[in-house]
């Protein structure tokens, strides 16, 4: 059966953080689950990897509080599951059973934290509030990459060219060389360019070409 923590008002922002917990033993989600309440996280425990799979992946900066020996799935293997499925939740492992093996294909694939049973309270906080973090700045750059993308796209071909000539470092008149065009052509697609992609300098510009991977023309500089 899956176990919700009910929040509190302060916690009905959708931006709430979200801890999840899957431990098939009760009485430990009961125990995290108060813990990370009690400074003010929003939790939802589970008691089987089956149980989390079902569940709607977080839309919220969240973590994965995870114990490594689960009915059925164990924890590694749901940790794999949630790689397939492309579901970037950073997962502390806490268990009673951890051995060097079992850390070291933990870490490799991704874990940000294997804890030992018992756990101190300080340390847990910690681990999750650095997977929080982590998750939260994960989020916050694919919303970047997303909205740059879509200013991307309402590039026309010419102003793509434009744009990945003058960002591998070409002047006005080397890229309108390379194009064939006038100078003040390339200045108007420029500043075309400039404003379509929300961008207040050519180090904009080159810090979204970046963030896209785009790789700059190399380009056949003419004098």
């Amino acid at each position: 059966m899956t176990e919700r923590a009910e929040p509190s008002p302060s916690q009905e922002d959708g931006d709430q953080p979200v801890v999840f917990i899957v431990d098939d033993d009760a009485s430990m989600r009961r125990a995290l689950t108060n813990l990370f309440e009690s400074v003010g996280l929003k939790v939802e425990a589970f008691g089987s990897a089956a149980q989390l799979l079902q569940a709607r992946p977080p839309e919220v900066p969240s973590c994965l509080v995870l114990d490594i020996r689960l009915p059925g799935a164990s924890g590694l293997d749901l940790q794999s599951d949630l790689a397939k499925a492309n579901i970037q939740t950073p997962i502390i492992f806490i268990t009673g059973h951890g051995d060097i093996p079992m850390t070291v294909r933990a870490m490799k694939s991704g874990a940000i934290d294997f804890l030992t049973k018992p756990v101190r309270d300080q340390d847990i906080l910690d681990a999750v509030q650095a997977a929080i973090e982590r998750d939260r700045k994960r989020r916050d750059l694919n919303k970047t990459v997303s909205t740059v993308k879509s200013r991307f796209e309402s590039l026309s071909s010419r102003e793509r060219d434009v744009l990945s000539l003058v960002t591998s470092g070409l002047m006005n008149k080397q890229v309108a060389a390379q194009l064939g065009l006038a100078e003040i052509t390339v200045k108007i697609y420029r500043g075309q360019i400039m404003r379509k992609m929300g961008a207040k300098s050519l180090a904009d510009l080159v810090r979204m070409s970046e963030a896209l991977g785009i790789r700059p023309s190399k380009p056949d500089i003419q004098t």
